[in-house]
């Protein structure tokens, strides 16, 4: 984006009563106008949102930084980021008319039947968003893109092919009752403490069952925030509060929970597989914050391929329940806990060898390191 440049206001043009997720595309625009802190008062430059389609986020995010590119779908004009008012006034009467513009020559365009594809630093993956023509017959197809398109692609193994079904069905649920994601994440937050107390008390199998639906809900209020448009600075200190404190808190307690089950750890190896774990939690975070601050805000895990490949398994909440899951099967709670431990350690190591790698990279580079989704290598 032309840094020079004044912030486009966004409009959306034409009436379509077809409503996605609850809202008729002129109310999504304004929202998605709203989040990226834009106006939909008449100026110049001006972004302009073709009603008669649904298009994924990331495409009014993208054309809102590209002056002079016209996003088109059949020829017609989706979205266009105009920057004078001769420019704007043909594509405007083209939108209603459901026609190619005149004056296309005059923009960079792009063919979303090409496929072009675009980074999302955002939810860490580069794919072709969804857009698509916005009509009842299409309204579950799209609903369905706009579900997936929210999903990060790069994430734990559960929440990239175990949840997403799950998750899609709670989804659409919630937006027809209007529960909003803070409602969804409170209901959640109360199924984390008690599955909490359900460790403490030797419960595991209540414990993970609570804590399953939890992790389901943990990802139904995010989709549900980007879905409709209602993500807010609230939410999201709420939601990632929760997944941020909660993790040592169940490890603590499983372990004592041991108790109950006769397999009580003796206290050499309670407090080192503590130590292991507590301790490998929060300087796994400490290192991937530094990574951040030294990679210009750019994630650990979107580094390389490997880097993205081993977030799926690395030592998050997630991966560590499939460890006491299994654990489980065999009524060895106690050996899960210590699986963890050791899976914590070898996550770290590996960790570790990713920054000392990364500074090395750089240095060599001579400067900042890029991710491997943006499609320019590192």
């Amino acid at each position: 984006m032309d840094t020079n440049a004044s912030a486009p206001a966004v409009r959306s043009v034409g009436q379509n009563p077809t409503r996605l997720w609850g809202l008729t595309m002129q109310e999504r625009t304004a929202r998605l106008a709203r989040s990226l802190k834009l106006t939909d008062v008449a100026s110049s430059p001006l972004v302009l949102a073709n009603a008669e389609f649904a298009y994924d986020p990331a495409w009014l995010r993208y054309v809102v930084a590209k002056p002079g590119l016209m996003l088109t779908l059949g020829g017609i004009p989706a979205l266009a980021h105009g920057t004078n008012e001769d420019e704007l006034a043909e594509v405007h009467a083209a939108m209603e008319a459901g026609r190619k513009a005149t004056n296309e020559y005059a923009f960079e365009v792009l063919r979303i039947e090409d496929n072009p594809a675009i980074e999302d630093k955002m939810l860490r993956k580069r794919e072709t968003p969804f857009l698509m023509r916005l009509e009842p017959g299409t309204v579950r197809s799209i609903e369905r893109a706009s579900y997936f398109g929210a999903y990060k692609g790069v994430t734990d193994i559960l929440t990239k092919y175990l949840w997403p079904e799950w998750a899609l069905v709670l989804t659409r649920i919630a937006a027809n009752i209007g529960m909003t994601p803070n409602m969804v994440t409170a209901i959640g937050a109360v199924l984390c403490v008690l599955a909490t107390v359900t460790f403490a008390f030797g419960h595991y199998w209540a414990g993970m069952a609570m804590g399953l639906v939890f992790m389901v809900l943990d990802t139904v209020d995010g989709k549900l925030a980007r879905c409709t448009i209602t993500s807010s600075e609230w939410g999201n200190a709420f939601d990632h509060g929760i997944d941020l404190v909660h993790p040592p808190f169940w490890w603590w307690f499983w372990a004592t929970g041991l108790t109950y089950w006769g397999l009580a750890l003796d206290t050499a190896t309670f407090w080192a597989v503590q130590i292991a774990i507590q301790g490998g939690y929060v300087v796994q975070r400490l290192i991937e914050g530094l990574f951040m601050v030294r990679n210009r805000q750019m994630h650990i895990h979107v580094w390389r391929p490997f880097d993205s490949w081993f977030r799926l398994i690395t030592a998050r909440r997630n991966p560590n329940m499939v460890i006491l899951f299994i654990s489980m099967i065999f009524s060895r709670p106690d050996i899960g806990i210590i699986a963890v431990a050791l899976w914590t350690v070898a996550s770290l190591a590996v960790h570790l060898v990713q920054l000392v790698q990364a500074e090395f990279a750089r240095k060599a580079r001579g400067s900042h390191l890029t991710s491997w989704l943006a499609g320019d290598g590192a």
